[in-house]
């Protein structure tokens, strides 16, 4: 076979023509604040101020099931059920989980346009039998719930907030430590002048023992006679006293132990948040900033805000049950289609779905743990993964190429500024979202969320724009055709 001759040299380009060339064939990412214009900025600035808010109120899955009701009830969303008018409706599950639905001008069968995002966080959960004395003080036994650094929890100020269910049926609301008059709880850590030995000469993971991450809770005894725990009964009879319960309703709790304090601006242009919870629940009020404002879009709309992703979307409130194939009949029903099961599997199957999660963001003090030409930066717009998982995407999602260009498109078309990322080294580690459990039904699916730095530490950070970016990106997807 004939070998070709080699192709003749490119002419030498000038300067002029070498930029051209870039900004035709490469890829020229700049921030959102680069393009940002005035109006932009102040709309950024202000978005920031009711994220804040919306932070604060929902530290824990409960309370951020009440806040997003809340807000969808004052849009107009109306309950879902069998006698619901008209074409807004939310739904709710156990009070863990809820979704926002709009229906639109195609009917539900040929498919719906989805977000989901989680909104529970790593924290601290109580034993079912956690109150106990030792040495003059009450404690509360806890057991982690979500991927930790134990560390991060231990000398810092903390929160007490869920529910107490009694078997009479009551439920109690309990909520210490976030107003600001109110008691915080810690958990002890070893000072460094005796910690040489049970610490310092520990592996990380061993030095900071899950069993000794107990609750200082109380250090007064019950006045008067008597022997055995006086600390842990006068504990009890201050619950009694205020909620009415007794230490058997802490076998039936939902108590949460979580940073005290709320979300503040970080930096001296004030361009950051700190918060706890950034890890999902900026992606949730993104979500819902993007549906709250839909009417009659051309494809019908929902957003599934899930509890339970931390620790593998299990249980009933999580992405790996069944309640999609329920919110979807439910849409059907109400769009008056059939509700039958192919109908329902079929809808899933045509559906295109973000799973708005979000990725580990650049950081500058540990650049080696990045692979830097594929690594999210903070202030870039929001973050397309297109695969998670671990190793050799091990447990991951992968979008196909096809969807993925589609919403290249309809970002494109929107302005919509974003950048793509996975996350971290390969081999390093690696993470998942609810993104495969969807992508089960075999709709289109792939992540998209903004980037953090210190996600699931106490105090997680993210830039203000991205957030922004995220609300632009899910408005837009929402309403493409």
């Amino acid at each position: 076979m004939a070998v070709k001759k080699p192709a003749a040299p490119a002419a030498k380009l000038s300067k002029k023509e070498f930029k051209a060339l870039s900004e035709k064939l490469l890829l020229q990412p700049k921030t959102v604040w680069e393009q940002a214009d005035a109006k932009t900025r102040a709309e950024i600035f202000a978005l920031a101020e009711d994220y804040k808010t919306f932070m604060d109120q929902a530290k824990t899955e409960r309370r951020a099931v009440a806040t997003i009701r809340a807000a969808a009830e004052q849009a107009g969303f109306k309950p879902l059920g069998p006698k619901a008018k008209g074409g807004r409706y939310y739904a709710e599950l156990a009070g863990k989980a809820i979704a926002l639905l709009v229906l639109g001008k195609q009917p539900v069968v040929q498919g719906v346009r989805m977000i989901g995002s989680h909104i529970d966080a790593p924290r601290l959960d109580l034993k079912m039998h956690p109150l106990f004395e030792n040495q003059d003080l009450a404690f509360l036994k806890t057991h982690y719930y979500g991927g930790i650094k134990k560390y991060q929890w231990f000398a810092r100020p903390l929160s007490l907030i869920g529910v107490v269910c009694t078997a009479e049926g009551r439920t109690v609301e309990i909520n210490v430590g976030d107003a600001p008059d109110d008691p915080v709880f810690t958990v002890l850590d070893l000072l460094p002048h005796l910690s040489r030995k049970s610490q310092e000469g520990k592996k990380l993971s061993e030095a900071f023992e899950a069993e000794r991450m107990n609750l200082v809770i109380a250090g007064l005894p019950l006045e008067g006679e008597g022997n055995g725990d006086r600390i842990k009964l006068a504990v009890m009879q201050l619950l009694n006293q205020r909620y009415g319960i007794v230490e058997a309703d802490l076998i039936s709790a939902e108590l949460e132990i979580v940073p005290a304090g709320n979300a503040r601006d970080v930096g001296l242009d004030r361009a950051l948040v700190g918060a706890y919870g950034h890890d999902d629940r900026a992606s949730a009020f993104a979500s819902l900033q993007a549906i709250l404002g839909l009417k009659s879009p051309a494809a019908p709309a929902l957003a599934v805000f899930y509890d339970k992703e931390e620790i593998g979307s299990e249980g009933m409130s999580g992405a790996q049950s069944r309640w999609i194939e329920h919110l979807v009949a439910a849409m059907l029903e109400a769009n008056h289609e059939p509700t039958d099961y192919l109908t329902i599997s079929r809808a899933l199957a045509a559906s295109k779905v973000l799973s708005a999660d979000v990725n580990a963001a650049l950081d500058p003090d540990y650049p080696e743990v990045h692979e830097k030409n594929n690594a999210a930066r903070l202030g870039y717009g929001v973050t397309l993964t297109k695969y998670t998982g671990h190793g050799g995407k091990y447990g991951a999602s992968d979008a196909n190429a096809e969807f993925v260009a589609w919403l290249r498109g309809v970002w494109e078309k929107a302005g919509v500024t974003w950048q793509a990322a996975g996350m971290g080294k390969i081999d390093e580690g690696g993470g998942g979202t609810v993104a495969k459990f969807l992508a089960a039904y075999g709709a289109d699916v792939v992540d998209v969320g903004p980037a953090l730095l210190s996600m699931h530490s106490p105090f997680e950070i993210m830039h203000k724009a991205d957030l922004w970016s995220s609300v632009q990106a899910y408005q837009a997807f929402f309403v493409a055709k």
